[in-house]
């Protein structure tokens, strides 16, 4: 009897459940929407966190190429830098070079002038 008694309640409970599903919520949905809505938001959630990595990688693309361009731009000025400094004592070197050259022509001539015929110049031959 017991036996029965169970079997009867299973089996009410079972035909209850049914109209459970249906039987709305305290906010109005049923068991059944909540778990589409669970069902979609699980969905959209795979979409959005896809986009995030995607977007995320995108981010680290962009910031190595940025690096990788202000590394290229530093070592460019800096080659520049060296290059500029290096035409620069050529072009000191060269104008030290002349100016001493000047002045020991101009020695030349003054002393050529006063009478020292060592220090002229020779005639250029004449072609």
């Amino acid at each position: 009897m017991t036996r029965s008694i169970f079997a009867a309640a299973v089996v009410a409970a079972l035909m209850s459940s049914a109209p459970a599903m249906a039987q709305k919520l305290p906010d109005g949905t049923t068991v059944q929407e909540r778990a589409d809505t669970a069902k979609l938001n699980a969905e959209q959630l795979a979409k959005a966190d896809a986009e995030t990595a995607r977007y995320q990688q995108s981010v680290s693309q962009y910031e190595q190429q940025k690096a990788a361009i202000a590394e290229q731009t530093a070592a460019a000025q800096a080659k520049y830098a060296d290059e500029t400094a290096a035409y620069e004592a050529e072009k000191a070197r060269v104008a030290a070079m002349a100016a001493e050259e000047r002045q020991k022509w101009e020695a030349d001539v003054a002393a050529c002038k006063a009478g020292d015929t060592s220090r002229c110049a020779k005639p250029q031959p004449k072609e």
